[in-house]
């Protein structure tokens, strides 16, 4: 397995990572568990949300814990391809407490699935294969890949858009969110890229992907109106679906609506409220355009939130000037590194918000050339195939998401077998938390409205 990233240095002549995102990795890693799993503040997991914190974790250069995490992934997919929407502890019975520091079980809460869930896996192998060069990873992940990316097509109705779940009895849901279908746009653009590196191209993924990416930019009547929410304004750049001129024209339109001067992006259009996640989603998509001082400006704005251990607050309610809610998630924290690194191009994997996924990007990547290639794991007739000299995947770019979430509870575990017998590309935790006093805190901002 790749070594993770030495303290502060830079992945093979990068810019190093910024000490400031060291700590925040770090603080992500702190709230890891012990079988992988990255929870939010209450203690549920999504994968969506799971997926992210891996991404930012491997951009710092702590790839085991990365590792971990997907192993997780890999380890609670059913046999469908999906994920049940949320994970939680199970449930202890009366009289049978578990003994003090004991790691608690995590189950099913919540048996339904959410497209865009399942199809999020996919940027995250391929940005891993990004960061790390590690085909060999990418190929024991890409039986995993596959099962996701052919469930979430299954849901994908004539017109292009995808529908926004299947819920705990099967049945398909009824509308489609135009967030969730952007986020899904990207994970299925990713997904062509590691199956031309696998050497299996799928042809039924590049169609879905092409009427998906036309209905997200040019069909807003196929989905469910939550204009009301910063996502469904920025995400059809975030995922991909608009570019250039098209893309800056589509987030100048809003912009008065949910930017907030100096402190950030409202989470909803009507409320004093802005979320950090949702400004870092922004930051990424200006700089997916090409707007990179406004990018620039939004991430300094949420620095603010920052908090001594190397976390981000959720939100801020700046009429009250109150932190709401009043905890600081995981995801938010992989946002503010995302973006970051996407600005600032410490790690191989901060292009994947505007650049096209391609087979023969990842190949060529001078991070490729280390100790990886030449295990046995790769020498397959996948790797060698003719797929992997192939013409790059002409879709427009990958871009990522990085706020799409959901609530979760706790029920039955779903755990799928492993496609790969051993655990080579997958270590195993706990890892040390950061270190409060090793920091300085930010002033909260003072309380103004627009």
């Amino acid at each position: 397995m790749s070594e993770a990233t030495p303290e502060g240095a830079g992945q093979g002549g990068l810019s190093p990572v910024p000490a400031a995102m060291r700590e925040t990795a770090s603080a992500i890693a702190a709230a890891q568990l012990p079988g992988g799993a990255i929870p939010w503040p209450d203690g549920h997991v999504d994968p969506w949300d799971h997926v992210e914190c891996a991404m930012a974790l491997s951009a710092c250069g702590l790839t085991q814990q990365a590792r971990l995490a997907y192993r997780w992934l890999r380890e609670t997919q059913r046999a469908d391809g999906s994920w049940p929407r949320s994970f939680g502890a199970a449930p202890v019975p009366p009289g049978n407490q578990p003994a003090a520091g004991a790691a608690s079980q995590l189950v099913a809460t919540d048996q339904a699935a959410e497209s865009h869930h399942a199809a999020y896996i996919a940027v995250g192998v391929w940005h891993e294969l990004l960061v790390t060069g590690d085909l060999g990873f990418a190929m024991s992940m890409w039986p995993v890949v596959r099962r996701a990316i052919d469930w979430v097509v299954e849901l994908q109705a004539p017109r292009g858009e995808i529908a926004w779940e299947r819920d705990a009895a099967g049945a398909a849901g009824g509308f489609a969110l135009l967030s969730g279908c952007a986020s899904s746009l990207q994970g299925l653009r990713c997904a062509i890229a590691l199956a031309e590196v696998a050497g299996q191209p799928q042809p039924d993924w590049e169609l879905a992907a092409d009427q998906l990416a036309h209905v997200v930019a040019c069909h807003p009547e196929a989905f469910a109106d939550k204009s009301r929410w910063a996502m469904d304004w920025y995400y059809p750049v975030l995922g991909g679906a608009l570019r250039g001129a098209a893309a800056a024209e589509h987030l100048a339109a809003s912009w008065d609506t949910f930017v907030v001067r100096g402190l950030g992006v409202r989470c909803v259009s009507d409320q004093p409220w802005v979320t950090v996640a949702e400004t870092c989603e922004l930051v990424l998509s200006l700089e997916a355009c090409g707007r990179r001082a406004d990018a620039l400006e939004l991430l300094q704005s949420v620095q603010s939130q920052r908090h001594c251990d190397g976390s981000y607050w959720t939100g801020w309610q700046f009429v009250n000037g109150k932190h709401f809610p009043n905890e600081r998630s995981s995801w938010t924290a992989a946002a503010v590194i995302l973006a970051t690194d996407a600005l600032h191009g410490f790690s191989r994997g901060a292009g994947i918000f505007r650049d096209v996924p391609s087979a023969g990007s990842a190949i060529n990547n001078s991070a490729i050339n280390n100790s990886a290639i030449n295990n046995s794991a790769i020498n397959n007739s996948a790797i060698n195939s003719s797929a992997i000299n192939s013409r790059a995947v002409t879709d427009r770019a990958a871009a990522s998401g990085a706020a799409i979430r959901s609530n979760g509870g706790t029920r039955d575990a779903f755990a799928h077998g492993a496609d790969i017998a051993d655990d080579e590309w997958f270590a195993a935790g706990p890892y040390p938390a950061a270190d409060p006093a090793a920091c300085g805190c930010f002033p909260a901002p003072a309380s103004r409205s627009r």
